[in-house]
């Protein structure tokens, strides 16, 4: 079981194709209407017909774009003074005051206020006039003003830019509205000690505790050598660099980590946060948890699948030894000979996680890679020639879409060949619902990803110790 993707160099192909189509029929649509124009005008009722379908379009436009914008997922842009909208509706529940009964939506709402006495109580007594809860309440200070942060229950019928208006004509300016769910109702010391756990069991988990504790961000590991062995200059300073929206962070492997939000500034106690998660990276070192499970191949030969890392990379060299030409090149783009580059970067916990498949000697015969890519997640896959057909990429790829769950992945993607039929199947074997996308023979498989994911259906007995 193979797979074609290039460690994180592998990105989606550009669909200049369907950029094509659209060209054409917007060229198609205009001649057909010129058409249509000349034929009506010369009639006698022609103009008063072409005035009204101009109306008529004008008003089809205006429900279009009135319809789009209130049932939009995506977030907002900010204007000058406040900002907001409707996100994906969370979950709601019913909440009884005295003897009415009404449903209520979780909301994160986060503004800024002069810090002056009394802007707060401001808030307070807008939000309190429509029926809304403050469940948690956080202060970001800054030079001027400050910036509030609030987990709300609110009445499913109160819609974001109403609580909006009414939070501006309280003194509120810069305001974002998101939905928020249950996760949410965690206190923020539990949620940051919860992260610094994880990140110290597991160094995988900084950027997943660092996009947890940022919220919707974008992060970025830039190593400080790239593939060619030459130093990329992505190295920031010891203390960080904080600018707006973006901030730099010194990876404790080297290189840096760099985090962007172009809807939401960073605050000053956010950027000492996930500084204090990188420096407590930093001082615990390389770490990987070292659980392994030994399982028992339908033809009896056991193996043991445990995570791997850097520590990995001369037996991964000599597994790429025995592999065929053919099976490297399902799973790297470029030259061949360009594989073993990949290694370092891809058994890095910086980049992810990767799980490796020994036989009882010890000899590693299969590896698989659950890559963080920006806001999307990358699976990846490569089997030694003789241990294929065995299910043991089925098995990875199962494991991979756990740890994916588990890290709270919308979604997973394999970039592989149309021809790779056993890395299709895999995918199919999921259970999940599949995307397909196709550009001169790339296939871009994407699993979305949810509460009941389904492992593949080819499990293997695990054998006792």
């Amino acid at each position: 079981m193979t797979d074609v993707t290039s460690a994180k160099t592998a990105r989606r192909p550009h669909h200049w194709r369907r950029d094509l189509v659209e060209l054409a029929a917007m060229f198609t649509a205009v001649a057909v209407a010129d058409a249509i124009a000349n034929m009506v005008g010369h009639g006698p009722d022609g103009p008063f017909l072409l005035i009204a379908s101009a109306v008529v379009l004008i008003a089809t436009a205006a429900f279009h774009t009135w319809w789009a914008r209130r049932h939009s997922h995506a977030p907002p842009a900010l204007t000058p003074d406040t900002a907001g909208g409707a996100q994906a509706a969370g979950p709601t529940e019913l909440v009884a005051r005295g003897d009415e009964l009404f449903e209520t939506s979780l909301w994160r709402m986060r503004t800024t206020v002069r810090d002056t006495p009394g802007s707060l109580a401001a808030l307070c007594t807008a939000l309190a006039r429509h029926r809304v809860d403050i469940l948690t309440l956080q202060t970001h200070p800054l030079a001027e003003g400050t910036v509030d942060e609030f987990l709300l229950r609110a009445p499913t019928s109160l819609q974001a830019q109403q609580l909006t208006r009414e939070i501006a004509a309280a003194g509120g300016s810069h305001t974002w509205i998101e939905r928020a769910d249950a996760h949410d109702l965690v206190d923020t010391p539990t949620r940051v000690l919860g992260l610094a756990t994880r990140t110290a069991l597991d160094a995988a988990e900084l950027p997943l505790a660092l996009r947890q504790l940022l919220g919707r961000c974008t992060i970025h590991s830039l190593p400080a050598v790239g593939l060619t062995g030459r130093p990329t200059g992505e190295t920031p300073p010891v203390e960080g660099v904080l600018e707006e929206t973006v901030m730099r962070l010194r990876d404790p492997n080297g290189g840096a980590i760099t985090v962007e939000r172009p809807y939401l500034p960073f605050t000053p106690t956010e950027f000492a946060r996930a500084r204090a998660l990188v420096e407590l990276d930093a001082r615990l070192g390389p770490r990987v948890p070292r659980s392994e499970d030994v399982l028992t191949l339908p033809e009896g030969n056991e193996i043991t699948v445990r995570r791997a890392d850097q520590g990995d990379v001369p037996a991964a060299r000599a597994m790429h030894d025995r592999c065929s030409d053919r099976t490297l090149s399902l799973r790297y783009h470029g030259p061949i000979g360009d594989a073993d580059r990949y290694l370092n970067h891809l058994l890095s916990p910086r980049f992810g996680r990767t799980l490796a498949v020994q036989t009882t000697s010890g000899k590693l015969v299969a590896l698989g890679h659950l890559l963080w890519d920006g806001d999307e997640t990358e699976v990846a896959l490569l089997v030694e020639d003789a241990w294929q057909r065995r299910g043991i990429g089925a098995e990875l790829l199962g494991r991979l879409v756990d740890l994916a769950v588990e890290a709270g992945c919308e979604s997973v993607y394999a970039v592989t060949q149309s021809s790779n039929t056993g890395m299709v199947a895999a995918m199919r074997g999921l259970g999940l619902p599949l995307d397909f996308q196709i550009e001169e023979g790339t296939l871009v498989i994407t699993a979305r990803l949810d509460a009941t994911a389904v492992r593949p259906r080819a499990r293997f007995e695990q054998a006792e110790r």
